[in-house]
């Protein structure tokens, strides 16, 4: 879905956003200049990882022009960069409200619903899809819960663990794929965000169906505090995966 959505706060003003590939991505310029950059285009270039960006035909008042467009990890890249007091306020409106509604539906809950009964039709099949997906994913969760020796090492852990420790107790089940082609495997599938600041977070949708927990640490450094992430796989997660990976992995070779 390619149509420009144009979402609206009193506060900071109007932005452009569209999907590609089943992801988020906003007009850069919009983005930039709410958080008060002088020159949007430079601050674009300067704080947006290369991998992050892309010229993409957007309409404006002149035509059709090649503007720059940025992915979820291009915004924080931009809001993290920004001195504006209000851009962390920024950032919970379109972590809170935008990029949620577009996840469910592709597009902002709007007045434009009401007014385009189409429109709503549309939406409200996508959100029934979605929750009927949700729904057999539930069901195959408990259909998978008596998993053997795998199953009751998962049930005796409430907390999530680390992808390297799930890794071996894939490899005490038969699952032989080590760590690293684990982690590549989760992101080649679309789990795990795969380049950027964020690589090897989870994508949101994951996140939010609890097959994924995230750890922040704050890390003392000569420069100063940082704050570092780590990915945990949930025990609803570890249940999700494993038949997927049997099916890929049970008589592979072990890798690093």
């Amino acid at each position: 879905m390619n149509e420009l959505q144009v979402f609206t706060n009193e506060q900071f003003g109007k932005v452009r956003t569209l999907m590609i590939n089943k992801e988020p991505y906003f007009v850069g310029n919009d983005i930039a200049k709410i958080l008060d950059y002088k020159e949007p285009h430079k601050a674009i270039v300067r704080h947006v990882d290369e991998e992050d960006r892309m010229k993409h035909p957007i309409p404006t008042n002149g035509g059709i022009q090649e503007t720059w467009i940025i992915n979820e990890s291009g915004l924080y890249s931009l809001i993290l960069s920004s001195k504006l007091p209000t851009a962390k306020k920024f950032k919970r409106w379109v972590t809170s409200e935008v990029l949620p509604s577009i996840r469910k539906h592709g597009m902002y809950a709007t007045e434009e619903l009401l007014n385009n009964p189409d429109l709503a039709i549309r939406v409200f099949q996508e959100l029934k899809k979605e929750r009927e997906e949700k729904a057999k994913l539930q069901k195959q969760i408990q259909e998978d819960k008596p998993y053997t020796n795998f199953g009751k090492a998962i049930s005796n852990s409430e907390d999530g663990i680390l992808i390297g420790e799930y890794a071996k107790l894939l490899k005490n089940d038969g699952i032989i794929i080590g760590q690293n082609r684990l982690f590549k495997w989760l992101r080649d599938n679309g789990y795990l965000i795969k380049s950027g600041r964020r690589k090897n977070e989870p994508v949101q949708r994951y996140l939010e169906m609890g097959l994924f927990e995230v750890k922040e640490v704050v890390v003392h450094t000569s420069t100063g505090d940082k704050i570092r992430t780590t990915t945990l796989i949930t025990g609803k997660g570890q249940m999700y995966f494993i038949e997927k990976l049997r099916k890929e992995f049970g008589m592979g070779v072990e890798a690093c």
